[in-house]
């Protein structure tokens, strides 16, 4: 008798539900409380610097790449490349909005993957951003940081770079080569 009472017991009232947002998600308080948000909008706006609005959301491996992508373009067309110019302006063009674009979507995924809405998967070769630091990070950083400081503390000049910058792009790629066979042989 006591399990038919308390199967017809009329239930309190009903809790609001949350609202809705893009893509038929419910939105939880996440966005109102969480101090972990991070804005759509602030990591477009801040990819108008480029790599800004990734380091923002937290992806400072991705941040510095498009930087150095970047400013690599830029440095191509100063210098005149002859029949490459159009090519390396539209790319330079090409590349800076979606650096903007991704900025955008990042933040987005990691709201929702920090929120727990749903159970959707990251796109191909995404993942949350890590809460360690970056070895490469820490050592381009100490590079840079030794050579500007080499520079102003005791007037070491700087046109070596100006001969040399292409071997940073060589040690980038073969890193980034590194990283994709490492994680090749770790999947199988």
């Amino acid at each position: 008798m006591e399990n038919l009472k308390e199967s017809t017991q009329e239930p309190g009232p009903a809790p609001n539900p949350p609202p809705f947002w893009g893509g038929g998600l419910q939105r939880k308080d996440f966005f109102r409380d969480d101090a972990r948000y991070k804005s759509p909008a602030l990591a477009t706006i801040m990819s108008a610097m480029p790599g800004l609005g990734q380091i923002y959301v937290g992806y400072y491996q991705q941040g510095f790449i498009n930087i150095i992508v970047i400013a690599t373009m830029i440095s191509l067309l100063a210098r005149g490349i002859g029949n490459l110019t159009p090519f390396v302006a539209l790319f330079l063009a090409f590349y800076w909005l979606y650096n903007m674009v991704d900025a955008a979507r990042k933040a987005t995924f990691y709201n929702q993957m920090v929120a727990g809405l749903g159970t959707q998967e990251w796109p191909e070769g995404e993942r949350m951003p890590g809460t360690r630091g970056s070895l490469i990070g820490g050592v381009l950083m100490i590079a840079v940081g030794g050579i500007a400081l080499a520079n102003t503390r005791f007037g070491m000049p700087l046109d070596w770079i100006e001969r040399w910058w292409p071997m940073a792009l060589v040690l980038m790629g073969a890193y980034l080569l590194f990283q994709s066979i490492a994680s090749k042989k770790k999947k199988s």
